[in-house]
This record gives structure tokens, sequence and C-alpha cells, in this order.
């Protein structure tokens, strides 16, 4: 099959197109042709430049961290999965326990295990993965849509349902509002009946929350967050702020903006670690700061089914031959704030 692979760290060019054997069904496992696979900027960007080496990426090495497509073998003891299924590929596996995350998975040695990280993952033509690591897609949901949501919104869901809580008529702040992650986020707010406010830092990524169904939006470079927020909620703040930047300069007054018991949730830290918080605001008004790492089993079934329902739309920016990955590299290391580059094995 063909397959993209790193053998070594560096910049896109490094990506080669080459022949590897066919992948076989294990034990447990099916095999996946695979119809579409995306470009994570922290997963797959990042690793390939060496930039995620604690996460121990094992060269040499076929990235892509969320593919979906049709199984085309299983192998023995697989009875969930058949050939013609149409399944998402999860990156970690998730725990049938419904309080546990993602992002957990561990081998026999008690390690990490992610596909496209430690095992060989989905930007080939074939991928083989455990039939547990896997989702069927249902009917309607095309195959780059599964993989953008399979990836995102379990995580925003997790986030604003069973974290935030988030109840009808409450206000949510998304920030990084035309991000992937955030995107998702403003539709599932809206499908829960919030009042949604879109922050990002342009009036065309402002616009795109706009148009997924955000109530509200703010350029938080060209207008006070804080002040804006207070505004549109007459004074009162809103109740939740959902985040996976971690901007030390807009967190701080995303924080401000909360309103007493408000809660702050995160799954990112893409604009560093270190973050100041002013801790009177914390302690005074009452409020909650809680992260995740990832996101459970159950919370994919229903962004599936938002999904098939029209009510949960993957922002896919363009479609690229799987021999276009390195070019598809550039295009996400150049360009911050742009809807998923996916690449399809089939189209060559």
């Amino acid at each position: 099959m063909k397959a993209i692979v790193i053998h070594e760290y560096g910049g896109p060019d490094v990506l080669t197109y080459e022949d590897v054997p066919d992948p076989v069904a294990g034990p447990g496992e099916v095999v996946v042709r695979v119809h579409a696979v995306s470009i994570n900027r922290t997963l797959d960007v990042s690793v390939r430049a060496g930039n995620q080496l604690q996460r121990g990426a094992i060269l040499p090495l076929i990235p892509g961290v969320d593919p979906s497509g049709v199984v085309t073998s299983v192998g023995d003891g697989v009875t969930d999965r058949k050939i013609g299924d149409q399944v998402a590929v999860l990156s970690h596996a998730f725990s049938s326990n419904p309080g546990a995350h993602a992002g957990r998975a561990r081998n026999a040695q008690g390690q990490d295990e992610m596909i496209g990280i430690h095992r060989p993952g989905g930007a080939a033509e074939l991928v083989a993965t455990p039939s547990s690591h896997t989702f069927p897609i249902p009917d309607g949901v095309p195959f780059a849509d599964a993989t953008v949501i399979s990836r995102h919104g379990p995580t925003a869901y997790n986030l604003l349902v069973h974290m935030a809580d988030l109840q009808p008529g409450e206000w949510v702040m998304i920030m990084g509002a035309s991000g992937n992650l955030g995107t998702l986020g403003i539709q599932i707010a809206k499908t829960l009946g919030a009042n949604v406010i879109a922050v990002a830092g342009g009036d065309d990524r402002v616009r795109i929350g706009l148009d997924l169904g955000a109530d509200h939006g703010i350029n938080y470079n060209t207008h006070d967050l804080t002040d804006e927020a207070k505004r549109l909620t007459g004074g009162a703040g809103v109740n939740v702020v959902f985040d996976n930047i971690a901007n030390p300069e807009t967190l701080p007054k995303a924080i401000a903006s909360l309103a007493q018991h408000g809660r702050l949730v995160t799954a990112g830290a893409h604009g560093g670690p270190i973050v100041p918080v002013d801790f009177y605001l914390v302690y005074h008004n009452l409020l909650k700061i809680m992260g995740s790492p990832g996101s459970r089993m159950a919370d994919l079934a229903p962004c599936f089914e938002a999904a098939a329902a029209g009510k949960l739309h993957a922002r896919v920016e363009r479609i690229m031959k799987l021999s276009e990955a390195a070019e598809a590299h550039r295009m996400v290391e150049n360009s911050a704030g742009m809807g998923k580059i996916i690449l399809d094995p089939t189209l060559g």
C-alpha cells in the first residue's frame, strides 16, 4: 500500500510517500481502507517537527491520528465489526467506563499508546486498529466530517455537558471560535439552548462563529473582551468560558468576564502553559476552573447523531491527495484559524 512515512524529524519534506507492506488484522483487530484523515497542528505537524518529543513517537512512523473509512478485514475474535462497515478510528482507546477519559489508554508495558504516534496511523491506504478503537459512522455523514467530528466533537461535548454542566439560557463564551474545537463547541452549545458568544482575533474569524449559529461575536483585537461580554450579558457576565488556547493576554480577560459561580473549562494550552490568573476574582466570584485531557466513548454518539440530523457540521477547508501530505502540512503550519485539511488516500 501507499503511505506517508516519517523517518526523521524535520520540516514537511521529511514526509515520504512510499510503498509499505499492507497491514494484517491481528486478533481483536480490523483493517480499515482509509477515506479521510486530517492534519492536526499538534498531533501531526508538531510531532513531525520534533516539537512533541514527550509523546514518545516511535520512528519510522506512519502519522495520522483520526482516520475514517471502510472495514476490509477482521481478525480473530472480532464480533462487533464486519467487512463493509463505515467507521471512524479513534486515536486513543476509550474505556467502556463512562467516567473514563481518552488519553489514558495503556499498552501491556503501561505506556500510552496512540494511533499515528506509537503505532502506524491513518496517513495510508490501509490502517490496522483494535476493533474497540472504532466507532460506526451514521448514514449521511461524509468521511471527512466523521474524521473531524470524531477527533474534536467528543472533547467539546465533554467540556460543555459533563464538566461545565451548561444549561439552557446560560451564556457561554467560546474562545478560538474559528478553530476546529471552537466551531464544534459553538454548535453543541446551541443544541443545548445556550446563548453563545464567539470570540476570535479577527472579524473574519468571528464571522465564522456567527455563521455557525453564535448569537454574538467579539473581536478581542478591536474590543475589550471583558467590557463587551459584560455589555452583552446586561452586566452579569457569562456563565461558562470554553477554551483550548490559554492565550496569556485574552484568557485573564475571559476569566474576568465570568459571572458569579462561573465555570472555565479547557482542554488545551496552544498559547503556552503559563497564564496569569486574578485569584481574587476566582474566590470572590466563586469560580470553578476545570481541565480535561480528552473525552469519553459515550460522548461520540450524540455528536454523530447531531451530525446525521444536520445539526453538527465539520469545518473542512480542503480535501487533498495522500501524496500531497507535505503541502498539506505546510498549509496547516502557515495558516492559523483555517478549517481542517483532509487527506483522502483513495484520490492517490
